[in-house]
């Protein structure tokens, strides 16, 4: 077998081996505390959810980060990285797993920048996302522009596969192995995603397998945008995956990115879709949620935008809770500061659910109450046959 050369970026590991630094004034204080405050800004998302329940964020850093004016999130802003410890009890790299920055190069790794996120973790308690194995977009142009037989592209996907899931064997607990593989139509990306246009739908299968096989323990899972509602695209992956369950696929998830946006409605059969693919016998999750919303002049959005904004997280939230195994909630990034809408949506903004300052919208307290609603009236059993009634 080709020698592999993994490097290790020093820098991301270094800083994060440094204490968190103090937060500000409005955040709660260290998770080691163990302090109990009654006033609300001390209101952590992952105490507040029921037990079982993941509630999770991106973790900000690579992508579109490296082309702004700001330092690496994850390893630079202390504050953010310590908000990032205390609401969350799940963490999904943003891009720091992605094949582009994760195997930049055919012979080489770079696994500091993932390292130091699955350590945090570690430190924090939380659990990991890993993301993602088998996409059409961000990967390296070695791989997208090299001269390579199907043989070797093969070997190729099943080596990175082993690689990056088996360092990380019993540290991830899901991982998006195959992302964003139909069109909104329904149909195979057979031109724009390399795997399938060069090997055919069958690696789709073998992803899974090889997957499984690195980390028998964690959890394997479709994910896409656009699939919120029961609709072609969302169609495809039910057709899809109860083929490879009769397959004896190892597939054990379904879920939502749900980067939705005020210009829309809310997808009102959320809940029923999620079901369905629970039926299955999957586990469902909702992965990459944001609320975008076009901006006044000022850039300030109004307060019927952020009330608006707060019931789409609401519906998004009591949506997965509803459903038995939907068990990961996770919002792409917490605070404006760092969210990807602007630089992907012009003129949209303000879609997460704090300011670039850390302050709390209606949103995070939209969140808060549901999971502590849920938690309080047992969210598998009566929660849910209470949101049934109604």
């Amino acid at each position: 077998m080709r020698s592999v050369r993994i490097a290790a970026t020093a820098l991301a590991t270094a800083a994060l081996a440094l204490p968190l630094a103090a937060a500000p004034a409005t955040a709660a204080p260290s998770d080691h505390e163990g302090t109990r405050h009654s006033s609300a800004k001390f209101d952590r998302l992952r105490d507040a959810a029921p037990k079982g329940f993941y509630v999770g964020t991106a973790v900000a850093g690579g992508g579109h980060h490296l082309e702004q004016d700001y330092p690496d999130p994850f390893t630079h802003d202390k504050p953010y990285r310590k908000l990032l410890g205390q609401q969350f009890s799940s963490v999904s790299p943003e891009n720091q797993m992605k094949w582009e920055f994760i195997h930049p190069e055919r012979d080489r790794y770079e696994f500091g920048a993932a390292d130091a996120i699955v350590d945090f973790a570690k430190r924090n308690k939380q659990v990991v996302r890993g993301h993602t194995l088998l996409w059409h977009s961000q990967n390296p142009a070695w791989l997208e522009e090299g001269d390579f037989t199907k043989e070797e592209l093969r070997s190729i996907l099943r080596e990175h596969i082993t690689t990056v899931v088996g360092r990380y064997a019993g540290k991830i607990q899901q991982w998006d192995v195959a992302n964003e593989i139909f069109d909104e139509q329904g149909n195979l990306r057979t031109q724009e995603n390399i795997w399938i246009r060069e090997l055919g739908p069958g690696i789709i299968a073998d992803a899974f397998r090889w997957a499984h096989k690195a980390d028998p323990k964690a959890k394997l899972f479709f994910n896409d945008y656009g699939v919120e509602d029961v609709n072609a695209k969302s169609d495809a992956y039910y057709r899809l995956t109860q083929d490879l369950l009769k397959q004896g696929v190892p597939v054990h998830g379904f879920s939502v990115q749900a980067h939705l946006s005020l210009r829309y409605g809310f997808p009102t059969s959320l809940e029923q879709n999620l079901r369905r693919f629970d039926k299955l016998g999957l586990e469902t999750a909702v992965t990459e949620l944001d609320v975008r919303m076009d901006l006044p002049e000022d850039g300030r959005p109004t307060e019927a935008q952020l009330k608006q904004q707060a019931d789409y997280y609401q519906q998004a939230l009591s949506a997965c809770l509803a459903v038995d195994d939907c068990n990961s909630f996770t919002i792409w990034g917490f605070t404006d500061k760092y969210s990807w809408v602007p630089v992907f949506f012009q003129g949209e903004g303000s879609a997460t659910v704090m300011t670039e300052d850390f302050e709390r919208k209606p949103s995070f307290y939209a969140l808060l109450s549901t999971l502590k609603d849920a938690k309080k009236d047992g969210w598998k059993k009566d929660w849910r046959k209470d949101r049934r009634r109604h």
